[in-house]
């Protein structure tokens, strides 16, 4: 299933003042991304950045204290509404980003960039390959493109039981696009566990992420959410409460025929 944009967008909004102190996975996701970068290009210095799927600036954080040496940050999102947490926390970064509200599949990009990064975003996508093409040709000679996103198995236990889910790229699907314009430089995944005390707090915590952007195919009467609270109980419980698996892919990338400056 592709994700309905909109949906996507009034579901963030609405998520705007519970995301960060929720967004748990993601923070994690985003420090493994830079972590992945950094042992892999130690001596990557880009003087110019782009960002994908900003937020509150989990990531956007992580990125200027790695680089603060950056001359220019432009961060990107679907919601308008994450400019004003972006510019709450600049202050106190070594420069101000600049913020772009849109979808990046259809925003004009501003320019070229030593390097693009986004975590958590890019499984929203509609078209990947055609968005991979138009990354590449944003970045500068030796560019870089980091990037975590989700994979076929992840929230796998809310599809067994809805029927409804993102339709996933694998991380072999993932390589092979992305070979089309960049040498890979790391491809990884991983798989964990989630856990929370019932199904309706799990259901809590997705509505506070903003993840929880995807439509039921009957609605969610309160009977319905009754039954799958039951369900999900009895085919997920786990250390006295319920599971909720996470699949995180991580790529590494440089434009071809390029070194990274």
């Amino acid at each position: 299933m592709n994700a309905d944009k909109s949906l996507i967008q009034r579901r963030f909004t609405h998520a705007l003042s519970s995301y960060e102190a929720a967004a748990r996975m993601q923070a994690e996701v985003a420090e493994t991304l830079l972590a992945g970068v950094a042992a892999t290009l130690p001596r990557l210095k880009p003087g110019t950045a782009l960002e994908i799927g900003c937020a509150t600036g989990i990531l956007t954080e992580k990125i200027v204290a790695r680089w603060p040496g950056l001359a220019r940050l432009v961060v990107c999102d679907l919601v308008p509404g994450f400019a004003a947490c972006i510019a709450a926390k600049s202050p106190n970064w070594p420069l101000v980003p600049a913020f772009l509200s849109g979808d990046i599949e259809e925003l004009p990009i501003p320019g070229q960039f030593d390097c693009i990064l986004s975590s958590s975003t890019l499984q929203w996508v509609h078209d990947f390959p055609a968005l991979a093409a138009k990354l590449a040709r944003h970045l500068n000679p030796g560019g870089i493109l980091a990037i975590a996103l989700y994979g076929p198995d992840n929230f796998y236990e809310i599809r067994e039981l809805t029927g409804s889910g993102l339709s996933y790229l694998s991380l072999a699907e993932l390589q092979d696009i992305l070979a089309r314009h960049f040498q890979i430089l790391l491809a990884r995944e991983q798989r964990s566990q989630l856990h929370f005390a019932s199904p309706l707090d799990l259901l809590r915590h997705l509505r506070d992420t903003g993840v929880n952007a995807l439509r039921s195919p009957a609605g969610w009467t309160k009977g319905r959410l009754a039954r799958f609270a039951e369900a999900y109980q009895a085919h997920f419980a786990e250390n006295g409460g319920v599971r909720l698996t996470a699949h995180p892919l991580y790529l590494v990338a440089q434009k071809n025929g390029q070194t990274a400056p």
